[in-house]
């Protein structure tokens, strides 16, 4: 055991991290059996033995910001992450009877969890902060950049593709005369929640799997959906996309991304958080769009999703009393883990936010972008 204590330390160095050292960022050690099992079982072991209480660290978010910055990860490769990637080149994940398993296992938990955690439209997707000071005013603002990207209308009729608890459709439908929303989701309690929330709005909200729509909308929003769809169904999704937007249409998509192909979701948020989610490149979104669309607008700001989930802690955090009742322990460092784990992320610019802004034949005249 000695010699794998001494090897981690070694390996935390290069994240200047130390074992049972006194910075908010280093590592306390209450199990020793947590080194055999990390070189055994690498991301997915780190995860799971957080939640056991074998390790704590005071600022999680720091922690995983200097691993990730150091690249800690592509040095800790073992088998059942290399059989993880290779299925996820090989096999379909996210079959249409597949797409359902991550609204039980994510978005069904609890209505009262995600009411506490977001804003008051319950955006579950980064915010916009390039002037906000808030969370609430951050997602407003993100709402009210995507109704100006897609230059929304009086009297449009608009496809939500995921569209959560409806915080999209109700904004656009509070902000913009005669604005017809049909939202889809493929979870039963985000449906439920956003029919009572859209109450006296001209909204549909559906549960259903994104293929099974075909029907023509002047403008198509997908904000935090695309993360579910996986590689091998990227181009069915821009197919689906294509024959439900109007020749003068434009579609918009807000999602997270990847700075390289050859990867896949990391196994512990694979396994706890999101199961079969792929996040996409730059590259395979483009290639999904060849003979489909045009790309009129890319707009990266992925740095705000770090603001966006630390918010998201400190209110998850500030309400766990309301919510200890219906949740234990265990899942209070689970979701803390899940939490601080991808605000670290993407302080580390490990992950990317991308909003990409696409027509069917070109805008005529050329796109200009909002900001």
């Amino acid at each position: 055991m000695t010699d794998l204590i001494r090897l981690a330390q070694e390996l935390l160095e290069d994240a200047d991290v130390e074992i049972n050292g006194h910075r908010p960022w280093d590592l306390q050690v209450h199990n020793d059996a947590l080194f055999r099992r990390f070189f055994a079982r690498g991301s997915l072991a780190l995860g799971e033995t957080y939640v056991e209480g074998w390790w704590d660290v005071s600022r999680l978010d720091e922690f995983f910001e200097r691993v990730l910055r150091a690249g800690l990860e592509d040095r800790i490769k073992t088998v059942k992450g290399l059989i993880k990637l290779a299925r996820a080149r090989l096999r379909n994940l996210q079959t249409p009877s597949r797409s359902f398993e991550v609204g039980l296992q994510h978005y069904d938990i609890g209505n009262d969890l995600y009411e506490h955690m977001l804003d008051s439209y319950m955006c579950y997707s980064c915010g916009y902060w390039e002037s906000a000071q808030t969370l609430e005013e951050a997602q407003q603002a993100k709402l009210d950049l995507i109704c100006r990207k897609i230059g929304l209308e009086a009297g449009h009729r608009v496809l939500d593709i995921g569209c959560g608890w409806g915080g999209f459709a109700k904004f656009a439908a509070e902000h913009y005369d005669g604005v017809e929303v049909v939202g889809v989701t493929i979870s039963r309690e985000q449906a439920r929640l956003a029919v009572e929330r859209c109450s006296g709005l001209p909204i549909e909200i559906y549960v259903a799997d994104y293929r099974s729509i075909d029907e023509k909308f002047d403008r198509i929003v997908s904000v935090g959906m695309f993360e579910h769809v996986g590689r091998k169904n990227f181009e069915t999704y821009m197919r689906v996309a294509r024959r439900c937007l109007k020749e003068s249409g434009l579609l918009l998509l807000h999602t997270i991304g990847k700075n390289r192909s050859n990867t896949a979701t990391d196994p512990w948020i694979d396994h706890y958080i999101f199961p079969n989610g792929d996040l996409p490149t730059l590259q395979q979104i483009t290639k999904a769009c060849e003979s489909r669309f045009i790309i009129e607008d890319v707009h990266n700001f992925g740095a705000y999703y770090d603001q966006t989930l630390m918010a998201w802690f400190h209110n998850f955090e500030n309400a766990w009393d309301s919510l200890r009742d219906g949740y234990d322990d265990r899942f209070y460092r689970m979701w803390k883990y899940y939490l601080l784990l991808c605000a670290g992320a993407f302080r580390a610019r490990d992950m990317q936010l991308w909003q990409i802004v696409l027509s069917p034949k070109g805008v005529v005249g050329g796109y200009h972008r909002v900001s």
